[in-house]
């Protein structure tokens, strides 16, 4: 028998990154986390720029608290040049809370449907929430605050097959409204159990519902311990709803994690890990003529098209305005009046977002000669009606680069009688004129509350993203494609 070795340490590291990150909020802050341990400074978009940014310098910003770019000044770089760049998302579909409900003795918490999720697998597992809190503090001012609740608090039970068997012949069938509903508590419980009421009831403003009557007073009252602020401090708030169980390594050989929100968090932290690595070697950031740049987005999962969406002007001006600042304080670098312009022909997208691993149990649903598999390699994604933006000249760039650091690759087209999903690849690439690959890691039952993909893959994105930040531009000086 093969002998049994651990998973890889770069998809151990990923589950402590997965594990803390229940909401795009989350996910943001443990992007942050490392980029500054990694030495990046942080700067804000209402700052002007001009007098901070240094060429070799490392940077980031957040958006809304849910987006990040971070990114790295070449030491050779001018305004005009190009963008190294790999953008993400921080979201997965979810089920948001929105109102309270009561019925047939149990406390509910009404949900919304956030994404497409595969919402039959959100039945029966142990629920939680994790946010974004706005509380007032004492001196008046409204804060934001992250919060998690580390335990089991809701759950949506199925219903037993003694009470339906139709499900054995039909499958199983549900409402989205009426039977996607958690219970949080009994009424019985509640009225014996801990305060559920805050101590001074909201004030209703311009017709409001107060937030106390909106949600549900356990509801509240659990915000309020685990933010150890009174209830009617808590101003509003923005949950997710989250499988409390832990990710974790399986297989009988280590080899699959077995995990929420892969989709895409997983690219999410490949990008940034990979960012951070293509730094440790001091001479490969003297030495490029690029800026070499991460995005994660917001709200790919209901289309982007939000102000810290992939289809808002978080990355258009971010590049502008990079590529017409002036470094290191030296007014001789200043930029021209097209530098912006200049820049984006010069400049490269990596779309990263995970891919469909070929399922054993469903092979048919895949293209004959595109089916890709576990420990194989990076997926490049390509549809002839541009539901991806891959094209050969950004293949080739990608092959470049993968074939001089070893990493296999993939590629994945849909059945011509199926669907085709789509990314941010697309809008950044019409929006920006941007030469666009679209890849990811190949993974199983995507938007499952529990996904599933391979430990060796980790590595190899990011091993790949880290080549593109290192070759890119010496890659792109061969071309001779416009």
């Amino acid at each position: 028998m093969t002998e049994i070795h651990p998973a890889p340490v770069e998809a151990q590291d990923f589950l402590t990154f997965v594990n803390q990150a229940q909401s795009p909020f989350h996910a943001t802050e443990q992007a942050v986390i490392r980029l500054r341990k990694a030495g990046f400074q942080e700067i804000k978009e209402k700052d002007n720029w001009n007098g901070t940014l240094k060429r070799n310098g490392k940077y980031f910003f957040t958006r809304n608290k849910s987006a990040v770019i971070a990114f790295a000044v070449g030491g050779k770089y001018k305004p005009g040049n190009g963008f190294s760049a790999i953008g993400a998302h921080t979201d997965s579909p979810c089920l948001k809370p929105v109102s309270k409900k009561e019925k047939s003795g149990y406390l509910q918490v009404g949900v919304q449907l956030y994404g497409g999720g595969l919402w039959h697998t959100w039945f029966d597992r142990d629920l939680s929430v994790a946010g974004r809190v706005v509380v007032e503090t004492e001196d008046g001012k409204l804060e934001n605050r992250l919060t998690r609740i580390d335990r089991p608090i809701l759950r949506i039970p199925t219903l037993a097959i003694h009470l339906d068997r139709s499900t054995s012949a039909d499958g199983f069938k549900f409402n989205n409204e009426t039977h996607l509903t958690p219970m949080l508590a009994t009424v019985t419980k509640s009225l014996t159990g801990e305060p559920a009421k805050p101590s001074k009831p909201d004030t209703e403003i311009n017709g409001d519902i107060p937030l106390s009557e909106k949600h549900q007073p356990v509801l509240m009252h659990l915000l309020s311990k685990e933010l150890n602020v009174p209830v009617e401090k808590i101003m509003d708030f923005e949950l997710c709803l989250y499988d409390t169980q832990p990710s974790a390594i399986g297989g009988a050989y280590n080899e699959f994690i077995y995990s929420g929100r892969l989709d895409n968090l997983m690219m999410s932290y490949c990008s940034i890990e990979a960012l951070i690595r293509s730094l440790k070697n001091d001479e490969s950031l003297a030495n490029d003529p690029n800026i070499r740049l991460v995005s994660l987005f917001d709200n790919e999962e209901v289309g982007s098209n939000t102000a810290h969406g992939a289809d808002s002007n978080l990355l258009p001006s971010t590049f502008e305005r990079l590529s017409l600042a002036t470094y290191d304080n030296d007014s001789s670098s200043s930029h021209t009046a097209t530098a912006y312009l200049e820049a984006l022909p010069k400049s490269y997208l990596i779309s990263a977002d995970m891919a469909h691993a070929v399922h054993p149990n469903y092979s048919e649903k895949h293209d004959d000669c595109h089916r890709p598999h576990f420990h194989k390699g990076v997926v490049v994604k390509i549809n002839a009606n541009q539901r991806y933006a891959t094209t050969a000249p950004t293949t080739v760039v990608l092959r470049e680069v993968a074939k001089k650091y070893s990493v296999p690759l993939q590629e994945f087209v849909v059945r011509n009688d199926s669907p085709c999903g789509s990314t941010i690849g697309p809008m950044l690439s019409a929006k920006l004129g941007l030469r666009t690959v679209d890849v990811g890691n190949p993974q199983l039952s995507m938007h499952s509350v529990r996904e599933v993909c391979g430990t060796e893959d980790v590595a190899l994105a990011i091993k790949l993203f880290e080549g593109f930040f290192e070759e890119f531009p010496s890659v792109d000086a061969r071309l001779t494609v416009d």
